[in-house]
């Protein structure tokens, strides 16, 4: 939407930054609350709330339309920009509770021996609707009326309140005693402080979501400008990333028995760095799209084997509060990478032809990546050999 208001990549990228941002704000709280409350009545609190944020921006498209052209500067719809923004970091702010609370309840929910399958199958399961089903579904939505695509998400958060309010179990962790919130978040950081893998795990997961949320922003305007791509291309060129992203959660269990930890996580990081890179070069919505599909396939069987150790080795009692925390670094450095992606550009304009400054950003994103395979490829190493012992 926010490209439908605006050419600027600073101001488009704005907007997914204000969804971002509250990772880095509200991730020690959340983890907080989290360790205090039942977290699958957390869970039913913030879907709730994005329901209402969603329902808003649905409403407030309603009353802007028609929509004037989008401006090279400025936006085109200065109350409908600002409605998006404050949408936007509602439904960020929820999410940071939502998803601490989802992560930290899946081990009450299964054995530890199962948790790389069942991540394997969450994720899969939210890529198949979020991330293929969705983006095509959304570009039809839009073609047919503008804020419909936000109305019946509203919708499906009203339908994801009712699964979640039928799971049976104890959601609440169970704890001696209650301290005070400054010496609680302190046992938090002692923990992570006290484990050097999950240290380099959370800096290592946080650079590849800056690279990651740098080529996502690059994307949108590259794909309209450069390959010439419509909506429903677009939208089909994501779905690519989303069978990757599929296929990555269902092997990553096996991938990781089979290789090991260890080799899986230092090989997945170091292939990432290509598949950003091709990205700059593919020539079309098919090669986007495969590039896509190798790049979330390296990310999302890092992921089953990394959080399922992460939530292997923490305490139940700690887990909100060390997931928080590891979140921080691995989540709060997403806008850093959606505002530099713009910037990247916007600079880039000023020594090159537009076209070239838009594919900029994958080569940042690319070039990064390898460089932090380099330097955390032994320390991975090290990380598991010292809980091993």
């Amino acid at each position: 939407m926010a490209s439908l208001l605006t050419r600027d990549a600073l101001l488009v990228a704005l907007v997914p930054v204000a969804l971002r941002l509250p990772w880095a704000l509200l991730a020690l709280p959340a983890g907080l609350v989290t360790d205090r409350v039942d977290r699958r009545r957390l869970i039913l609190g913030m879907d709730a709330l994005r329901a209402l944020a969603f329902l808003f921006a649905a409403l407030s498209l309603w009353a802007a339309l028609p929509l004037g052209a989008a401006p090279a500067e400025g936006v085109s719809s200065p109350g409908l920009y600002l409605a998006l923004l404050i949408a936007a970091l509602v439904v960020g702010g929820a999410e940071v509770f939502r998803d601490n609370a989802a992560q930290t309840m899946l081990p009450a929910l299964v054995p530890s021996e199962r948790l790389e399958r069942a991540n394997g199958q969450l994720w899969s399961a939210e890529l198949l609707t979020n991330a293929l089903i969705g983006p095509a579904l959304g570009a039809f939505l839009i073609g047919l009326w503008l804020p419909l695509a936000f109305g019946l998400n509203a919708l499906a958060y009203g339908m994801a309140l009712l699964l979640v309010a039928g799971l049976a179990g104890q959601f609440k962790a169970e704890r001696t005693n209650r301290r005070g919130w400054k010496a609680e978040i302190g046992e938090g950081f002692a923990f992570l402080r006290g484990v050097p893998l999950l240290q380099t795990l959370a800096w290592t997961t946080g650079f590849w979501n800056l690279f990651h949320q740098m080529i996502v922003i690059g994307v949108v305007l590259h794909a309209q400008e450069n390959l010439g791509l419509s909506a429903q291309a677009y939208g089909l060129t994501l779905a690519g990333g989303a069978v990757g992203g599929i296929a990555g959660s269902l092997m990553g269990a096996r991938i990781g028995s089979a290789l090991g930890p260890t080799r899986t996580m230092q090989w997945m990081l170091a292939a990432s760095g290509p598949c950003f890179i091709g990205m700059a070069l593919a020539p079309g919505a098919w090669t986007l799209g495969l590039c896509f599909a190798a790049m979330e396939f390296t990310g999302f069987v890092w992921n089953v084997v990394s959080v399922s150790t992460r939530q292997r080795m923490i305490p139940d009692a700690l887990l909100g509060r060390v997931n928080s925390l590891y979140r921080l670094l691995a989540w709060g450095m997403m806008p850093l990478g959606l505002v530099l992606s713009g910037l990247v550009v916007s600079l880039g304009e000023g020594l090159l032809p537009r076209g070239t400054a838009l594919v900029l950003p994958f080569w940042v994103a690319g070039a990064g990546s390898l460089v932090v395979a380099a330097l955390v490829w032994g320390r991975i190493r090290q990380g598991f050999a010292g809980i091993s012992h």
